[in-house]
């Protein structure tokens, strides 16, 4: 059975945490019960009426947020050209082809989101080893292999999560900053969940979105009473 601390251990007292609440509730009551000294990233769980080892039920796609991540992204480009001058004037922080990749085989990791165009990925695949297993792998479903590099970029910059459902069909994605507030992270909420349901593979049976939860970094989770989720999203 699980250790929690003494500060766990205050946040959660008097709270029944198999309790269901509204996604407004949810959410109020997960910035409330945020303990730590530093501002808590909030989460979402949802658990995806899916078979993600069979390809036609992977769930996988890209959303930017309306009020971003609440925090820096550092974004590395791979392309060559006049794409590069492209990418720089975007706000790539770091460019390169083969350098790049040359790079990243020594050990370099210090980025926080990649792009690169369709005609460097033979030299990217190199390093999808490292790339892939830390979520860095560019994607075309994610629209990170494109030409559109400035488009690209502008987005991670501003918060774009990616997302991906996991093998035991669970997707993690983060809302925001505990500071946003109730206000910010919902609207958050309700365009992933948009971009979520918009994925439904049409081979998927049964209920597709099975269960939510809300939590912060270090705090409880709280779950949602999905029969008010299709009036979330409409609302």
């Amino acid at each position: 059975m699980p250790k929690f601390g003494k500060k766990y251990r205050k946040a959660v007292e008097g709270l029944d945490l198999s309790q269901q609440y509204s996604l407004e509730d949810a959410v109020s009551k997960s910035l409330a019960a945020s303990f730590a000294k530093f501002d808590e990233t909030v989460d979402v769980a949802m658990c995806l009426g899916v078979d993600p080892k069979y390809s036609d039920q992977m769930v996988r796609g890209a959303v930017s947020l309306p009020h971003g991540l609440g925090k820096t992204v550092r974004v590395a480009v791979f392309c060559k050209g006049e794409k590069e001058a492209e990418a720089r004037e975007a706000g790539a922080d770091f460019v390169g082809s083969d350098e790049l990749v040359a790079k990243i085989k020594g050990g370099w990791l210090d980025f926080d989101a990649a792009v690169a165009t369709p005609d460097v990925m033979a030299q990217v695949g190199q390093i999808g080893r490292v790339l892939g297993p830390r979520g860095l792998m560019p994607n075309a479903k994610t629209g990170t292999v494109t030409f559109d590099v400035a488009q690209a970029v502008k987005e991670l910059k501003a918060g774009r999560v990616d997302f991906k459902v996991d093998k035991a069909g669970v997707l993690h994605a983060p809302l925001g900053k505990v500071s946003f507030g109730s206000e910010k992270i919902l609207d958050n909420l309700k365009a992933l969940l948009e971009a979520v349901m918009r994925l439904k593979p049409s081979s998927a049976k049964g209920t597709y979105l099975k269960s939510l939860a809300i939590s912060t970094t270090m705090g409880p989770g709280f779950k949602a009473d999905m029969a008010l989720l299709k009036k979330f999203i409409e609302g």
